[in-house]
């Protein structure tokens, strides 16, 4: 998303596109101006690139199964771990889109019990020669052999089986069933410098999960092309986004036979009182080039424009275990933290000085609406660069002022930063940037080939790009830069947390634009801003035309009008068909810009709007290797420069681009989205999808980006956006303000919904150590907690929070209802209602109908769960103060079990840690800790649900109450209060055991 620009939008200058390239200040008529000085306007042709076509939708383009030979195995050797092979041309090179690879490296690994490696190379590897890439460890990080492998790899449930008829194939099987996992049987392995191909078979129906990041259902289609290559694009459905996660999650029901036990595939599970069982397993490619994943019908194809086959299978057989071991083996646990992050966010593009910031922060506390983080988009600093404050605007020394105050209330700030740096003018000597110098001084910057500063287009105008790659791999000094300049800007401004944006890498034109055109920094994008002449804001979401008749017709006719003026001014279609370029293979040598293959890139060709594949890093690799990973890496810089910051402190930062592995420094937002339904119902998809990519710190923008949201849509989604870990509003430039206070009802919903989310704080908390701890969930899927239900499989429209809460949200414009199933019932699972705190009566598999007028969102609490809660608050630093509670909901056994985790809520490393244990069993809840963290809040109440009859007497560590509890018959809820006195020292302070009988 962008920033701010105080531009007037005048005529295009009837010279722009002689100006245009050359490294000249003559005078020329501008399209835009600034308070200080005429500003040149970046061709919107800049950006485009040649015509492409992908190769999926291209008629004429070679089917590689058709005309390349293969590969043959040979000279096969049994390791203590596996196996190795060389695997050599079965036939005539066909260098289809590429340099066909005589000669590969199988190697094969038991790495673990559950583990199974298949790597494929090329035998021989010049590093002069860029033709073969192998992704370098220190970069993305490599499973290896456990060290323990020798004493599990003969429990391992996965078999590898290799074939040379006719050309070389394997097989993985899953041994305790027989089932293949994945098997290339039947088609050719296909290996060249710029193009590999593999294929395996799937079963009828198969689900598929996670291959992100794209916005679509959480179960992948069985006709659907995943497409990895970073884009930074507003969100398309079905499309390449912003990160790459080439990993899946594969789901297999059986029927199971009553007599013998037997298991059957179950490709249609459709048989209502059958027993099913599920086994899972997951699959991961440590590649980072740009790919295709072809999904179809009875197969799976990976296409990749380079790299090597770096296969991970890993056994399971359940979700949890797949996904825990993906995490613990490759790509490392999500990061733990800060308490505070776990409250409400308020961004907006658009806000435009501190006073306003302030006005926002007065607001939400004049409607007690907790507010705990406000954030800056790019309207804070100066012109748009990096680590510098508009001081017109947001001054330094105002700013200390307004932040000073904003810790005082416990509450914190997080800015933007974005990826690209700007480029001075060389002759305006008052166009001074130090950011800039001191990173050009220590070789920071992506380079052209022939060594000179690569330079794109981005916010602040002409800019350079930090060379993430060239630092690690060469020890350039990008990382050492960084970190400095988010240290000098902090002795400045005192933000809490860091926001990355534009991190695909992105660029508004195609190549190094900016090489001889200097002289014309600063300049403005190749588009129009939100806002601007001719790019007004009249879009809403569905339905809106049925709730807003009148202001509908007023912002459709103006909209029309706009639409009508654009078309005047616009160039004439082509009269002629497209041309496609379509590039052939040389021998020996690669094509860098544009690859023989075609990959569906969203943004059509390689590179536009983004930086072009042939840019260079230092020690000579070049950005079509690396691209996927510029994402990665920044967060890798900003999480060690926090670290400088706050040397005790846990990082925060939420970024855009992602790959594997990113989560073990950040969070992730879901991007640019619509002020649409569909995309908040697409949101709970996306954070499951990341939850299996190992980044539970997901939100999206709440209420919507782009366009402008309506109250109906925003008081839905600020009730939903409150059960995502990362729960943050921010919208676009120009659109309507949508705080959730511009509206009275969203207003209460909001309040309603933060009331459960700050009161649950503790269980999310703890939730989230777990997954730091040891790879589990926070948000899951359905399927993922029932694993043995069929019907299940797609269930995208509700989720759990951690395995105790089960969130049924509205996700239909109009709707006073919604329909929610309650997994398990029938078979031993109970659920209470959060607000009257009674159980469900539901059929097994029924869809039963929920009340869910606007402002109401259902929340359920899993039978046999035990949740700390504490006393909601204004933020989370009031919360921690206040005090404790006890929500134990009992399973159809009378029985319940939870865990409390607790810490000081920031440092990286811990001095005193407390762990708390609940158990319910026999009239009976027990409450006992371990650990030396010391919290001295008392133990307020205790709720028990499901309790069968009344009690007559409700005992506290022996001791009667007499009173401060109460029985209700009709939802059979026990309540305990009046406790403070008994747990003054503090509720964890020594175990205790509540009794009713």
């Amino acid at each position: 998303m962008g920033g701010r620009f105080l531009l007037a939008v005048g005529a295009f200058c009837a010279s722009l596109a002689t100006v245009y390239g050359q490294n000249s200040t003559s005078a020329v008529s501008p399209n835009a101006t600034t308070s200080f000085r005429s500003i040149f306007t970046v061709p919107a042709d800049s950006d485009a690139s040649v015509p492409l076509i992908p190769n999926i939708y291209d008629s004429e383009a070679v089917n590689p199964q058709d005309v390349c030979p293969g590969y043959t195995a040979s000279k096969v050797i049994r390791t203590p771990y596996g196996l190795t092979a060389l695997l050599s041309l079965a036939g005539d090179a066909c260098n289809v889109y590429g340099t066909d690879v005589d000669a590969l490296n199988l190697t094969v690994e038991y790495q673990s019990g559950d583990r199974l490696h298949v790597e494929i190379t090329p035998t021989y590897i010049d590093s002069s020669n860029s033709s073969w890439f192998i992704l370098p460890e220190v970069l993305v990080e490599k499973p290896t052999i456990d060290a323990d492998a020798n004493l599990t790899i003969a429990d391992n449930d996965l078999n590898f089986i290799w074939s040379n008829d006719p050309t070389f194939s394997f097989t993985v099987i899953r041994q305790s069933t027989g089932d293949v996992l994945f098997s290339t049987t039947g088609t050719k392995l296909v290996f060249e410098n710029q193009f590999i191909e593999f294929a395996s078979s799937l079963p009828e129906n198969y689900n598929l999960y996670g291959l992100g990041e794209v916005i679509h259902g959480l179960r992948m289609g069985n006709n659907f092309t995943r497409t990895f290559w970073a884009a930074d694009v507003g969100d398309p459905i079905d499309y390449n986004i912003y990160g790459d996660h080439s990993f899946y999650l594969d789901t297999r029901y059986y029927e199971v036979d009553e007599t013998t036990g037997n298991l059957t595939y179950a490709a249609n599970a459709t048989n209502a009182t059958a027993d099913y069982i599920s086994y899972s397993h997951g699959v991961y490619m440590r590649n980072s080039h740009g790919q295709e994943v072809l999904m179809r019908p009875s197969n799976i194809t990976w296409r990749t424009l380079g790299g090597s086959i770096d296969l991970y299978f890993y056994a399971g057989p359940t979700q949890d275990k797949v996904t825990k071991a993906y995490q613990q083996s490759a790509i490392g646990l999500p990061a733990m933290q800060q308490y505070f992050t776990f409250g409400y966010h308020q961004c907006r593009w658009g806000y435009a000085n501190w006073t306003q910031l302030q006005e926002v922060v007065d607001t939400f506390k004049a409607f007690s609406i907790p507010l705990e983080n406000i954030w800056t988009d790019i309207d804070y600093m100066n012109q748009y660069r990096d680590f510098d404050n508009d001081q017109n605007t947001f001054s330094y020394s105002e700013g200390a002022q307004f932040l000073s105050k904003l810790h005082e209330n416990g509450q914190h700030y997080i800015p933007i930063v974005d990826s690209a740096i700007y480029v001075p003018n060389p002759q305006n000597a008052s166009d001074a940037y130090p950011t800039f110098d001191r990173g050009n001084e220590t070789n920071s910057f992506m380079l052209n080939p022939d060594g000179s500063l690569y330079i794109g287009s981005v916010w602040p105008g002409y800019t350079v790009f930090p060379d993430w790659i060239g630092a690690v791999l060469n020890g350039t000094g990008a990382f050492d830069w960084w970190t400095q300049e988010m240290s000098l800007w902090h002795q400045n401004i005192s933000f809490d947390g860091i926001w990355i944006d534009m991190s695909e890498v992105s660029s508004f034109c195609v190549g190094s634009c900016g090489s001889n055109n200097l002289t014309l920094n600063p300049v403005h994008p190749p588009f129009s801003l939100p806002g601007e002449p001719g790019n007004i804001i009249y879009s809403y979401p569905e339905g809106f035309n049925n709730t807003n008749a009148t202001e509908f017709s007023s912002a459709s006719a103006a909209s029309a009008s706009q639409a009508l003026a654009a078309s005047a001014t616009a160039l004439p279609a082509p009269t002629t068909s497209t041309t496609y370029l379509r590039t052939t293979p040389t021998p020996g040598s690669r094509s860098i810009e544009y690859p023989p293959y075609v990959i569906n890139n969203v943004q059509g060709a390689l590179d536009v709007h983004a930086v072009s594949p042939n840019a260079t890093h230092h020690g000579g690799t070049q950005e079509y290797d690396y691209h996927n990973l510029f994402g990665t890496q920044i967060l890798n810089a900003t999480y060690h420069a926090l670290l400088n910051v706050f040397p005790t402190k846990r990082p925060f930062i939420i970024g855009r681009s992602t790959f594997a592995g990113s989560g073990k420094w950040a969070g992730h937002w879901g991007g640019d989205n619509a002020s649409l339904w569909a995309y908040m119902y697409f949101s709970i998809s996306q954070a499951l999808s990341f939850s299996l990519f190992g980044i539970p710190m997901f939100g999206v923008d709440t209420c919507g980006f782009n366009g402008n949201s309506d109250e109906e849509l925003c008081n839905r989604w600020m009730q939903l956006s409150a059960f995502f870990p990362f729960y943050r509003n921010h919208n676009t430039l120009s659109a309507n303000s949508q705080e959730p206070y511009v509206w009275a009802s969203v207003a209460e919903a909001s309040r309603v919904a933060m009331k459960i989310r700050y009161t649950l704080l503790p269980y999310i908390y703890t939730t989230f150590y777990l997954s730091h701890t040891t790879g589990s969930t926070v948000m899951r899927a359905l399927a993922w907690e029932f694993p043995n239900d069929p019907s299940l499989a797609a269930a995208d429209q509700q989720f759990l929070l951690g395995g105790s809460l089960m969130i049924t949200p509205v996700l239909a414009q109009g709707a006073t209802s919604v329909d929610g199933v309650f997994p398990g019932v029938g078979k031993g699972e109970v659920w209470y209602d959060w607000y009257n705190q009674s159980a469900i009566s539901a059929s097994p598999g029924q869809n039963v109908t929920i009340d869910a007028p606007l402002g109401h969102i259902p929340v359920y609490v899993r039978g046999g769960s035990v949740l700390p809660i504490q006393e909601a608050g204004m933020t989370t630093r009031e919360c921690r103060s206040n005090p404790w509670g006890i929500i134990a909901a009992t399973s159809l056994e009378g029985t319940a079990s939870g865990v409390l985790y607790l810490d000081d809520g920031e440092s990286v490393v811990q001095n005193s840690t407390l762990w708390v244990e609940f158990s319910l069993t026999q009239s009976s809840l027990y409450a006992s800790a371990r650990g030396t963290y010391k919290d001295t809040n008392p133990l307020a109440n205790v709720t028990i649900l499901g309790v069968g009859s009344s009690p007559s007497n409700v005992t506290l560590n022996g001791a009667s109450l007499s009173s401060g509890w109460t029985y209700n018959e009709t939802s059979q809820v026990l309540a305990v209060t009046a406790l403070t006195n008994s747990t003054a020292g503090g509720a964890w302070a020594k175990d205790w055991v509540l009794k009713w009988t």
